[in-house]
C-alpha cells in the first residue's frame, strides 16, 4: 500500500497502472436512446420514486404500455442516473435488475440509462456516487434554479478512473458488501418501525391489555372507541403553556443556541446543526426551553407540518419561529406520552392545516382544540416504557447504519482514487 506509484492526470493522481477514461467513449459505456416498443402489452415501469438514493437496484411496477405516455427505454443491467435537481444532488441512481420482465423496462424521462461495455456496472455505480465525480456533473447542470438538469454531454464527457477490469470488480465487490450490510440494517429498521407503528395503534387506542381473564371495556367517544376508564380532553386543557417561537436572525455564533424546524428528528430535538441568536435577558427568560417541553412544527410543507419532538438537551436553548412550544400539565399528562400521541396523530393533524403554495400551517388555536385520550398517569408511563424499548432498538440500528456509512465513505475515498489497492485480493 505504501509503495504505490502514482501519475498525474486530468482527474488528479491515480496509480500508474490505471487509465483515465471519458465515460461516453464507445468502448466504456453509452447512454441509450429511446426505442419503439412492439408486441408487448404490459411492461415494467420505473418512476422516479423507484430510483433509490441508497440501494443499488431500482424497483419497478408492471403497467399497460398504453398507460406510459412518455418514457426512457432501458435494459437489464443499465445504470439509471437521475438528471434533474434535487434528485441528482441527493444521489438518486440505481441499476435495473437482471430479472426485469422481457429484459427491458420503461423509466421516467428524468434519468439517463447508461449501458456499460468494458466497464463493470457496479464499479461505475460507485464512481458516480463518489462526490469527486458527481459534483462535476452537478456543477455543469443547466436550466432554471430548482429545475436544473444534467446534460447528456456533461455525463458523456465526465472523466473517470479506469482501473484494469479485475480491479474494478474487486473494488465493486468490497463496496457492495458494505452496501449489503447497510441494506440489511435498513430492512431491520423498516421492520422495527412497522412494529412500533402497530404498537402505537394498539397502545394509544386500546391501552395496556388487562390479561386474558379480564375483558377490556370500551366506550364510544368523538375520537372513536377508547377504554372506559380513560378520559378525553382538549390539548389546551392538558398543557400549561402554548407559545410561538422567536422570529429573529440566526448566526453561526452567538449567545444562545436556537432550535429550528429541522432540529426535530424521530420524535426528539437534536443539536446536529446548531445556530445561535443574541437576546436580551427578558426575551431569553421568556423563550428558554425546559426539559420535557414539546416542540410542534406549525408551518412547513404539507408532508412535514406537524412534526413533533420532545426537548431533552442540556444547555440554554431557545426556539425559533414556525415552532410552537407546548408545556404539559404534569399532573394530567406525561410529556413522552403527549409527544407520542401527537406523532401518532400526524395525518389527522395535517388535515387541520390551512394550505398555501408549497406550505401548510396549523395555528395554536386550532392545535389546542385537538382531542387527546388521557389514560391514568401510571398507564401512560407503561405505554411510554413499552415504546421506549422499541425506540432504543431503532436508535441502535440507526447508529449501526451511520457507522457503516462512515466506513463506506472512507472506503470509496481510498479505493476509487487508488490510495489503497486491491490487487493482492484478486484471485
Amino acid at each position: 500500500m505504501n509503495n504505490i506509484n502514482f501519475k498525474q492526470t486530468k482527474i488528479g493522481q491515480v496509480p500508474k497502472e490505471w487509465q483515465v477514461a471519458r465515460l461516453g467513449d464507445q468502448s466504456i459505456a453509452k447512454i441509450r436512446g429511446n426505442k419503439i416498443i412492439n408486441r408487448v402489452e404490459r411492461v415494467a415501469f420505473i418512476p422516479m420514486e423507484f430510483v433509490p438514493d441508497s440501494r443499488r437496484f431500482v424497483n419497478y411496477e408492471i403497467r399497460s404500455v398504453k398507460e406510459v405516455k412518455s418514457f426512457t427505454y432501458c435494459e437489464r443491467g443499465d445504470l439509471l442516473l437521475a438528471k434533474i435537481t434535487p434528485s441528482l444532488e441527493n444521489g438518486k441512481q440505481g441499476i435495473v435488475p437482471d430479472d426485469i420482465p422481457n429484459g427491458f423496462a420503461l423509466a421516467t424521462t428524468e434519468v439517463f440509462p447508461i449501458a456499460c461495455k468494458d466497464m463493470d456496472r457496479f464499479f461505475l455505480f460507485y464512481v458516480l456516487k463518489f462526490s469527486k465525480f458527481r459534483n462535476k456533473i452537478i456543477s455543469s447542470m443547466i436550466g432554471t434554479t430548482g429545475r436544473q438538469r444534467a446534460s447528456k454531454e456533461s455525463v458523456e464527457n465526465l472523466l473517470i478512473p479506469f482501473p484494469p477490469l479485475p480491479e474494478q470488480k474487486k473494488i465493486a465487490e468490497i463496496l457492495s458488501a458494505v452496501d449489503q450490510a447497510i441494506e440489511k440494517v435498513d430492512q431491520a429498521i423498516e421492520k422495527t418501525q412497522k412494529l412500533k407503528k402497530g404498537l402505537m395503534q394498539t397502545l394509544l387506542t386500546k391501552g395496556i391489555q388487562k390479561g386474558k381473564s379480564k375483558i377490556q371495556d370500551f366506550k364510544d367517544t368523538e375520537i372513536g372507541k377508547i377504554p372506559r376508564e380513560w378520559e378525553i380532553k382538549k390539548l389546551g386543557d392538558v398543557i400549561t403553556l402554548c407559545q410561538y417561537g422567536l422570529s429573529i436572525q440566526m448566526r453561526q455564533e452567538g449567545q444562545y443556541p436556537i432550535v429550528k424546524m429541522d432540529d426535530i428528528v424521530n420524535g426528539y430535538v437534536v443539536a446536529d446543526k446548531v445556530k445561535y441568536v443574541n437576546l436580551d435577558k427578558r426575551t431569553f427568560e421568556n423563550f428558554i426551553l425546559e426539559k420535557g417541553d414539546i416542540l410542534f412544527n406549525r408551518t412547513n410543507s404539507y408532508e412535514l407540518v406537524g412534526r413533533t419532538g420532545i426537548f431533552l438537551l442540556d444547555g440554554d436553548y431557545v426556539f425559533a419561529s414556525y415552532l410552537i412550544r407546548l408545556r404539559p400539565n404534569y399532573e394530567i399528562v406525561n410529556s413522552f406520552y403527549l409527544t407520542t400521541y401527537l406523532i401518532f396523530s400526524g395525518e389527522k393533524l395535517r388535515q387541520l392545516a390551512t394550505r398555501a403554495v408549497h406550505q401548510a400551517n396549523i395555528n395554536a388555536t386550532t392545535l389546542q382544540k385537538v382531542i387527546i385520550p388521557i389514560p391514568s398517569l401510571p398507564e401512560q408511563q407503561k405505554i411510554v416504557q413499552i415504546l421506549s424499548e422499541v425506540d432504543k432498538k431503532l436508535e441502535s440500528l440507526r447508529d449501526r447504519k451511520e457507522k457503516l456509512e462512515r466506513i463506506k465513505k472512507g472506503l470509496m475515498n481510498d479505493l476509487l482514487t487508488g490510495k489503497v489497492r486491491v490487487t493482492n485480493l484478486i484471485s
